[in-house]
């Protein structure tokens, strides 16, 4: 079959500019075949091998980033997408490529509903970074959306991918038995929020990270949500003159009774020895198992550098002949499922509903998205509460009857049981 998959890229700063355009280049280069066999689709490698794969644009809000973009992918492989810029520059690129097949959404986290409902809009498929939408009006208009016009919201959850953590699922889970409770954590170095993005005071720390550690939960054990509490602090960035919270801690538990912990933060200093701090640990009726993706056993030091770690397993570089690299790892990985559902789709007459294993979907990120949602509203009102010297007592229930907020503190009666969503999730 032979065809050609055309992508444009919105957004090229820290992970779209790094980890989205590397794996486009490589795409470019060699195809998908390459990468199938990492995800356990390698009897496609033959069928999906003689498929195009073309970069047609990069997108970014300003003209310097887009063309940088441009510049660093020509010089990977010869070829020079289109350069656009803007506050929404994705609707530029959609009038510009009608035929565009999928379009890529690496924007900050409260910009995603618009780039995916605008690509959907057009005809094209999705692959987003997490979280999918902060808002379940967004979720349920985006999984409306890909439904009616039969196309693919695939979204960037690549722990899922995790060699250790397919092993979890597959595996230990069954082991430790049925799960208790747990904790799972990740801590950003403060430079994000302080350089890297300017738009901390429109996210938080566990809507921006935790979103990974929710899905991979989820996606271990398929329960849903029934309740969640969650307190934030703010200290250390509001030094700097931004509003916007240090670190987040959420409960939730679950239908099948376990009870998760997730702690996140973005403030970790620079001189820590790792580019994040990150693991999770499940205790089971029958065991537990620890996961530390943070150090590996991989550490180094020399006189002036201090002492590093590094996670060899999310991306690396394997040198070609030729002595170019080419991009491997669970960072890639779900960029690879959801690009081959698509091949599947449009070179095979697959169904939208015969590949909707095959990658994270927005379905499934509907559950993640309610809990954010969720967290937001209950971490803000505990907030207030904690700094009047009222403790931290509002929760979150999740039903049939949608997401209900359980404020005691709440200034009359009838919004102490306050709905913030009717749909079931």
């Amino acid at each position: 079959m032979d065809g050609t998959i055309k992508i444009a890229l919105v957004g090229a700063g820290m992970f779209g500019g790094d980890v989205h355009l590397r794996a486009y280049a490589d795409l470019q280069r060699a195809g998908l075949s390459p990468q199938l066999g990492r995800v356990g689709l390698d009897h496609w490698a033959r069928d999906l091998a003689p498929i195009k794969f073309q970069l047609v644009a990069v997108a970014t809000r300003s003209q310097k980033s887009a063309r940088r973009a441009r510049d660093t992918y020509k010089g990977w492989t010869g070829h020079a997408p289109e350069a656009y810029c803007g506050d929404e520059p994705w609707l530029e690129v959609l009038r510009r490529f009608p035929d565009l097949d999928v379009l890529a959404v690496a924007t900050p986290d409260h910009l995603h509903a618009k780039a995916i409902l605008a690509a959907l809009d057009a005809g094209a498929h999705v692959i987003t970074e997490k979280p999918m939408c902060l808002d379940m009006a967004e979720a349920d208009r985006i999984i409306g959306s890909a439904r009616a016009r039969g196309r693919i919201v695939a979204v960037d959850m690549h722990k899922r991918y995790d060699p250790d953590h397919l092993r979890i699922r597959d595996e230990i889970k069954q082991r430790i038995g049925a799960p208790l409770y747990g904790t799972a954590y990740l801590e950003e170095p403060l430079q994000v929020s302080t350089s890297t993005f300017k738009w901390v005071e429109q996210s938080d720390p566990f809507s921006y990270v935790g979103s990974h550690w929710v899905d991979l939960i989820c996606h271990y054990y398929g329960s849903k949500p029934v309740s969640l509490t969650a307190v934030g602090q703010k200290q250390r960035l509001v030094r700097d003159g931004i509003n916007a919270y240090d670190a987040v801690q959420v409960r939730v538990d679950f239908e099948n009774g376990m009870s998760i912990n997730f702690h996140n933060n973005w403030i970790t200093p620079p001189d820590f020895e790792g580019p994040v701090n990150q693991g999770h640990e499940i205790v089971g009726a029958d065991g537990k198992v620890e996961s530390d993706q943070q150090y590996r056993g991989f550490r180094w030091w020399n006189q002036g550098g201090g002492i590093h770690t590094a996670n060899n397993h999310f991306t690396r570089d394997v040198r070609r002949p030729d002595g170019s690299p080419a991009y491997v790892g669970y960072g890639i990985d779900s960029l690879t499922v959801g690009l081959a559902a698509i091949c599947r789709m449009k070179f095979f007459g697959a169904s939208r509903e015969a590949v909707a294993k095959l990658y994270p979907t927005a379905e499934e990120s509907r559950i993640t998205v309610a809990i954010l949602h969720a967290a937001r509203i209950v971490r803000d009102l505990n907030f207030k509460y904690l700094r009047a010297g009222k403790g931290a007592p509002v929760t979150a229930r999740f039903g049939r009857d949608g997401i209900t907020i359980v404020d005691p503190l709440a200034s009359s009666k009838a919004k102490m049981f306050g709905r913030i969503y009717r749909k079931p999730l």
